[in-house]
């Protein structure tokens, strides 16, 4: 039985060993897995040691790894770097530019920085070892890490000098929408509305209400009612948490350019609504911008269609359904004489004039507008057309007529151009001066009747008698032709200071007027 005993005993104490074992390695193998990467540096150092290979972070100690953490700066570690000690060692990257050929460096930091910091930077085997040295010996004995505590404090100083001296209202609301921080020209605008002889409590004063602020809208302005007059912010909201920050960018300025263009565009659209020519201005884009009421008398498109700021191809299109647009015979001609219109107007050459089917005439002219913007002109010269042809008309009817006459007629204006001459004026003598009017004058008409008869003197009184102004009396002459046919000639004048000159062969036995070689005949009755 104490036999019995002894092995059962023995049995549980080995058990409970084993137990006891399978733990023990558990709980380090457990402790292995949990523990942290090695570290070059102690691990309760209490200095501030950055280990870079390049720009790249290969190891730091806990207090540098903190302040690289704490940068505002977005980006690597090496950006942060120089995010956080820039703004307090100045020429850092001009000395970090040349460590690896001086081998190392110490730099102290720029004066107003408390406790005075010492950055010592040195390149050992192409690492770059930076330590930022606190140069307080009690700091140091109270084995706190004040480097990087005075850089924190630097930028902390730094943020608060912004925020304070920021021209924009910055001020955090929580989720009860108090206003439970604010910057300086926050509270300025503050207490700026409050009654007189009140001060500022706790919470502050909204200024703006957020509940209104739409995130997916172009622009949340609002406008704040001051002693000095109303001013005008822009409102930007981040979420921050549980609370949200808001900032309100002063607008007055855009609030005051955009109600001038808001005039300059109106007296402009009342400019243009009296305008008997359609104007039809569209952006870069092609997307119609401005038009008058005359573009929809002309064009027949309904306002509500123009308003809706259709493209210039949607324009043309409903034009052509309308039949307000010289249609050819087939649509892919047309749309390639729609693409040379925008083409020819961009570069400021286009400008024609449209027959429409309708009996209308529009005089059509494109003109390219600054920021690449092109603006059409319609205008309806259907009147002007109908007085052209009237004219053109009785132009033909007129000259019909003179060519039906036996005698040779020219017509001078006042100034001694040739106006119309008829067929048998070209017949007698031998040429047409209505094929180049412009260099049909009395003077050199008056030379070619002088070469193409005998000597007289009537040619240079004819030339004096149709440049002459005033009152005219009608005078008469004889010349004789190179081939010896006797010619009457007959001044008159007639409207406008315009002369009629007639020329007429004299029949046989018919008594000349007068003799060519006496004297001349003379200008005035």
């Amino acid at each position: 039985m104490p036999a019995d005993w002894t092995f059962a005993f023995g049995l549980v104490v080995t058990a409970t060993l084993v137990a006891l074992g399978c733990l023990v390695l558990l709980a380090a193998f457990q402790n292995r897995r949990a523990a942290a990467p090695a570290s070059v540096f102690r691990p309760d150092t209490a200095e501030t040691i950055f280990l870079f290979d390049g720009e790249t972070l290969v190891d730091a100690t806990p207090s540098a790894r903190a302040m690289l953490a704490a940068s505002i700066a977005r980006g690597g570690n090496w950006l942060r770097f120089l995010s956080r000690m820039g703004p307090l060692f100045p020429d850092l990257q001009a000395r970090l530019l040349t460590l690896p050929t001086d081998g190392q460096f110490i730099m102290a930091s720029r004066d107003g920085i408390q406790p005075p910091l010492v950055l010592r930077g040195e390149h050992l085997g192409g690492l770059t070892r930076l330590t930022l040295v606190n140069t307080d010996a009690e700091q140091r004995r109270r084995g706190r890490d004040s480097a990087s505590e005075a850089a924190q404090q630097q930028e902390v100083s730094a943020l608060r000098n912004v925020l304070a001296n920021a021209p924009v209202l910055v001020w955090t609301e929580n989720a009860a929408s108090d206003v439970i921080w604010a910057n300086h020209a926050y509270l300025l605008r503050a207490a700026d509305l409050l009654e007189p002889g009140k001060d500022l409590s706790w919470p502050l004063p909204r200024l703006f209400d957020l509940a209104v602020f739409n995130p997916a809208a172009k622009s949340n302005r609002q406008k704040l009612d001051l002693k000095d007059g109303a001013q005008w912010f822009d409102l930007v909201v981040s979420p921050a948490g549980d609370d949200r920050i808001a900032y309100a960018l002063p607008s007055n300025a855009a609030v005051q350019a955009e109600g001038s263009l808001r005039d300059f565009m109106q007296t402009l659209t009342k400019t243009f609504a009296h305008l008997p020519i359609g104007l039809a201005i569209f952006d870069r884009n092609r997307v119609l911008q401005l038009f008058n009421p005359a573009l929809v008398d002309l064009t027949t498109l309904p306002p509500d269609f123009l308003i809706a700021r259709p493209t210039l191809t949607s324009v043309l299109d409903a034009m052509r359904d309308r039949s307000m647009i010289p249609e050819p015979k087939d649509y892919r001609t047309w749309r390639k004489q729609m693409i040379k219109v925008e083409e020819d107007a961009s570069s400021g050459l286009y400008e024609e004039t449209w027959s429409l089917p309708g009996g209308q005439t529009y005089r059509v002219i494109g003109r390219p507008h600054p920021n690449g913007a092109l603006a059409f002109m319609f205008e309806d010269i259907s009147s002007e057309m109908s007085r052209t042809r009237r004219y053109r008309a009785d132009m033909e009817l007129g000259q019909a007529v003179i060519d039906a006459v036996d005698e040779a007629v020219a017509v001078f204006s006042q100034g001694g151009q040739l106006v119309m001459s008829n067929h048998a004026y070209a017949q007698l003598w031998n040429h047409d001066p209505a094929v180049l009017l412009s260099e049909a004058s009395i003077g050199t008409l008056s030379g070619w009747w002088r070469d193409q008869s005998a000597p007289s003197l009537i040619w240079g009184d004819a030339m004096e008698y149709v440049v002459t102004a005033g009152d005219r009396a009608a005078w008469e002459g004889e010349v004789r032709l190179l081939d010896g046919r006797l010619v009457g000639c007959r001044f008159r004048p007639i409207n406008g200071g315009a002369t009629l000159v007639t020329f007429r062969v004299v029949s046989p036995g018919h008594m000349p007027l007068m003799l060519q070689t006496s004297e001349p005949s003379p200008l005035f009755a």
